[in-house]
């Protein structure tokens, strides 16, 4: 699905030739737009020239290119992995046995992902190549994918058992983070990213300590860091695709958070909702029900673009776009994760009942709630075929809602989503405390109504958003001093407060400066 790279100065060819590439990013710097590229370099792909030296002999020069180890051997002389880490998608081995050389090579990821080796010299030389050779050509930044992965603890030891029944293990306590990462990241600055003006956002999961993070920001490593807690809050521990049910307080605390920590560590935020690893925002925060829907998308929006840091709004969210629909079948999701997590389940329940062919129609309500794939419906530009993303055939199917839900129809709506996002947009350049400033939360057991203050150079902002299907009436602390608030930006267009409590609309959200 193109996170496996087999030629990395050179274009997949459906997304079109060099040249086309170079006209794309001489027509965005003609625009004032940059372009970011994704820096995949934790692992490259099985078809990889690299790969395919290494793995042909124990003696290849690249042989030490990548993670390869000899296995362990069962009770009954079967083949074992290394060590019991397990994959990030499915259930099974982070190890693949490679029968001519008689040894296993980690891949994080899927088989067809090795991972790359960083303790060696010529690895790293060969990335900071890579690098170079599209910053020369004009790139304007990096998202480098998995980033925080790229150090292993050496010697690959056993993961702690921390899925009792599993036979393998999540073994990130000694691959995210690992003993290198910062060496690592400050050769590659001095080398290669100090010496162009370039943003870099690091992709840096199974993360949810802020300290952690911060010193990839201040170490003159990153520019800043995506972490996942967010996104993690709202599926069981167990896997990602299993959804779990949360209340308002569990967003508080994290906003508040990384809010708080950023600010006080003189760290920054990337504050993003959503993005192709996850499901809608609005199905998954709030209601992608009828009236609801919009408002929905406003209010998330209004959240997003309060808080402090830099903001990633990610394709769709801008029109409310939402989770595939609910009689879509198992057959449209397609993404690597959903197929391996279903066929676990399979594997299980055949041993489990001795049925050859175990009912899994269950797990399709549960896809819809968490899948990858609802992120991955192509972007909806108007009512022509193809919701006009493409004029062939979309590698997946348009979502059955894209005639009413399209940039062109909401464009020329001042009350659309889109409307809204291009209105608050707007407001946030020109009020520098909604990007800047501490953060406070007020009433913060309140489980419909998120409310929080923020301060900046002498302006204070009051964030006001009701969470709920329900008319709400929020009070306001006595001690913050609201008597010459002035409403900012609405996602209903109005807002007062009366008396000290603020009357708010099923999911309304409202903002003032005091």
């Amino acid at each position: 699905m193109g996170y496996d790279i087999s030629d990395y100065k050179a274009l997949h060819e459906p997304y079109g030739t060099m040249e086309d590439w170079e006209e794309m990013l001489e027509t965005c710097h003609k625009h004032g737009m940059k372009l970011v590229h994704d820096l995949v370099v934790n692992h490259c792909s099985s078809e990889h020239e690299w790969f395919k030296e290494s793995r042909s002999s124990l003696d290849n020069p690249k042989r030490k290119w990548f993670h390869w180890a000899k296995g362990k051997t069962g009770p009954n002389g079967e083949k074992l992995p290394p060590n019991n880490w397990r994959s990030v998608f499915g259930s099974g081995s982070a190890w693949e046995y490679d029968e001519p050389t008689d040894e296993w090579y980690l891949h994080l990821f899927v088989k067809e992902q090795p991972d790359l080796n960083w303790e060696e010299v010529d690895v790293r030389e060969a990335v900071y190549d890579v690098m170079k050779f599209w910053m020369d050509k004009g790139i304007d930044g990096w998202r480098m994918d998995v980033i925080n992965l790229i150090s292993k603890v050496p010697g690959y030891p056993d993961a702690p058992i921390t899925h009792p029944g599993h036979k393998f293990q999540p073994g990130f306590e000694y691959c995210a983070n690992g003993p290198r990462i910062h060496e690592f990241l400050q050769e590659m600055n001095a080398k290669v990213l100090s010496h162009y003006d370039v943003l870099t956002v690091g992709e840096t999961p199974f993360t949810h300590d802020p300290k952690v993070l911060i010193d990839f920001v201040r170490s003159n490593e990153l520019r800043m860091t995506f972490n996942f807690e967010l996104h993690d809050v709202d599926a069981d521990p167990s896997s990602v695709l299993e959804p779990k049910k949360i209340q308002l307080t569990d967003l508080k605390k994290i906003h508040e958070k990384w809010q708080v920590a950023m600010y006080e560590g003189n760290g920054w935020n990337s504050v993003y909702f959503g993005n192709h690893d996850q499901a809608r925002l609005i199905s998954r925060f709030a209601s992608d029900v009828g009236e609801n829907r919009a408002r929905s998308a406003k209010l998330l929006a209004l959240n997003q673009l309060t808080l402090s840091g830099t903001i990633y709004v990610y394709q769709g969210e801008d029109i409310g776009m939402c989770n595939v629909p609910h009689d879509w079948g198992m057959e449209e999701y397609i993404d690597v994760a959903s197929i391996q997590w279903v066929e676990g389940i399979k594997q299980k329940r055949i041993e489990e009942t001795g049925q050859e062919n175990p009912d899994v129609s269950d797990l399709v309500a549960k896809l819809r709630a968490k899948g990858r794939d609802n992120g991955r419906t192509p972007m909806q530009w108007d009512t022509s075929a193809n919701a006009g993303f493409t004029t062939g055939k979309p590698w997946m199917r348009i979502h059955d809602d894209y005639k009413e839900w399209n940039v062109e129809v909401q464009s020329k709506d001042p009350k659309s989503v889109n409307s809204f996002y291009k209105q608050l947009l707007k407001v946030r350049k020109d009020n520098l405390v909604m990007t800047y400033g501490d953060f406070k939360v007020l009433d913060f057991e309140n489980q419909q109504v998120f409310a929080y203050l923020k301060a900046y150079q002498g302006t204070q902002l009051l964030v006001v958003l009701n969470f709920s299907n329900d008319q709400q009436t929020f009070s306001i602390d006595e001690a913050v001093d609201t008597s010459n608030a002035k409403l900012l930006i609405g996602t209903m267009d109005k807002g007062e407060i009366k008396d000290g409590k603020i009357a708010l609309e099923a999911w309304e959200g409202i903002a003032f400066t005091l």
